[in-house]
């Protein structure tokens, strides 16, 4: 039997570190994950969820070779949420993913980070698409999608999670010049 290594890449963006979780991110992922703010990823949840969630996005990793990187504040290296690519077995395509903490909202972190993610994927993994997978009531995640280029695909109904709108990101070779990345 081989045993199965990865490494997680660190990127960086303008004012985010994305890179591999640590044992000081599930502090927030646990009180994030215990409020009513988690509703569109699957919260609440106890803690001990909390903590296996946290452990299946690291696995994510080891079983595809990419997956959601966490987010640190270049200022403050603060934890403030995980960005990044996503495709367990059975999901409906590949993903560009965020959850941001609370205390993120609104500054175009997502935004900042899926960026990277997508340009990750689309140059580094030699992806030709990617979705995101979007709950019809979550606006602000819809409006993050729309500065990414993504536009409404279809109504999912997604076994676990219910009704699921998906979101289709524009392809590599449409993005001229960086695409929307180099403008934003």
């Amino acid at each position: 039997m081989t045993a199965t290594t990865f490494t997680i890449p660190t990127l960086e963006t303008e004012r985010l570190i994305m890179r591999a979780f640590c044992k000081d991110d599930i502090t927030f992922e646990k009180a994030f994950l215990a409020s009513e703010d988690s509703r569109f990823v699957g919260g609440p949840m106890p803690p001990h969820r909390a903590w296996r969630s946290i452990a299946m996005v690291t696995g994510h990793w080891a079983l595809r070779g990419f997956g959601l990187w966490a987010l640190e504040d270049k200022e403050t290296g603060q934890y403030v949420g995980r960005v990044g690519l996503w495709y367990p077995d059975g999901w409906i395509g590949r993903e560009i993913g965020w959850t941001l903490m609370p205390h993120a909202w609104g500054k175009g972190l997502a935004t900042e980070a899926a960026m990277a993610s997508r340009a990750h994927a689309y140059d580094v993994l030699g992806w030709d698409t990617a979705i995101s997978c979007i709950a019809p009531e979550n606006t602000a995640s819809k409006a993050v999608a729309r500065r990414l280029g993504a536009s409404f695909e279809k109504f999912y109904e997604e076994p676990e999670y219910g009704t699921t709108e998906i979101w289709r990101h524009p392809a590599p070779d449409t993005l001229v010049n960086g695409g929307m990345e180099a403008y934003a």
